[in-house]
């Protein structure tokens, strides 16, 4: 996702024909959603526990690409639409920015997600974590939000540490670090997830951003949101990053390219998804995939954005969830 342009767009039955293993799977289940007192949170932490499962799948899309088509066509973008074309082809939820100065607002998206059938899951954020003086502050405000958020069903926040136009110094990484940290345990004392989050920024320098972030935090407290196509495209091919990464992950971004390019939609491409997925299911990763289409110049566009988002949603159910 690219932060810039994200802040201008800122938005059963009995056992009957049931194993008993899957009818206790289910039991524990609505004991959960009376335990959270939220379905969608319980909902997200039973796709946790069913790793490889196709079962615990989640598949939502990201608000980013949306928000390009309706600018490519001179439309205003109406997220209403958005909900209601991802009800009819097939997603789950909606992904998309965290409301840090109006955290009401998060509760009352929640809502709308709710009114057409979909679910509260995960939401997007920057946020300013290098500086020693504000680290805190930013993390405080995001947690404020995180609140609401928590309340309304969602389980998930990705959060990009914002880019400065330069590479970060030592000690500001460093205090980047330990902000995440603390973003991460608090969001855990709430019952939600931190997935870090990658642009190009990141992945200067053989990746020196995003290694350090990963290597001076706790995987339990700090995961990642793991957007195979801008971390392929800054040098770290994705099986290795998962190798190295993998416990980390809490949520996916998908998107594809041929020869370098953004391609309209997640299909076959310069990123192996099947490698991607044999390897989440050998080992039962977090399976919430948001599909982020994006459009670059040189995209070729040949359909709509629901019908490229409908063939999204196939091939993550042909390749993901076979």
């Amino acid at each position: 996702m690219n932060f810039m342009i994200t802040k201008a767009l800122v938005a059963s039955g009995g056992p009957s024909g049931r194993t008993r293993r899957e009818f206790l799977r289910q039991a524990s289940l609505l004991l959960a959603v009376a335990a959270t007192g939220s379905p969608s949170v319980a909902l997200s932490r039973a796709a946790d526990k069913a790793g490889g499962s196709a079962k615990g799948t989640l598949v939502g899309s990201n608000v980013y690409g949306w928000g390009q088509y309706a600018q490519r066509d001179h439309k205003t973008l109406e997220v209403e639409d958005v909900i209601s074309a991802l009800r009819d082809t097939g997603y789950v939820y909606l992904e998309t920015f965290l409301d840090v100065k109006r955290p009401d607002e998060n509760g009352h998206f929640a809502e709308r997600l709710r009114a057409k059938g979909l679910q509260p899951v995960s939401l997007y954020t920057g946020a300013r974590l290098h500086e020693s003086d504000k680290a805190k502050e930013a993390v405080a405000q995001v947690l404020a939000a995180a609140k609401v958020c928590q309340r309304a069903g969602f389980s998930v926040l990705s959060c990009n540490a914002d880019p400065i136009g330069r590479e970060k110094t030592e000690e500001e990484l460093k205090t980047q670090a330990s902000a995440l940290t603390d973003l991460g345990e608090g969001l855990n004392s709430l019952g939600m997830k931190l997935g870090v989050h990658q642009h190009m920024p990141e992945m200067a320098n053989h990746a020196r951003e995003f290694h350090y972030d990963f290597r001076h935090t706790k995987p339990g407290v700090v995961g990642w949101c793991y957007d195979v196509h801008w971390v392929w495209k800054g040098g770290v091919m994705p099986l290795d990053g998962l190798k190295e990464y993998g416990e980390r992950v809490v949520t996916w971004h998908l998107r594809q390219s041929r020869n370098g390019v953004w391609w309209e939609d997640l299909d076959v491409g310069d990123v192996d998804y099947a490698a991607v997925a044999q390897y989440a299911k050998e080992h039962r990763l977090a399976r919430r995939f948001s599909v982020e289409l994006a459009l670059e110049p040189g995209t070729k566009i040949t359909r709509s954005v629901v019908e490229n988002h409908r063939r999204s949603r196939e091939f993550v159910r042909r390749v993901f969830e076979s």
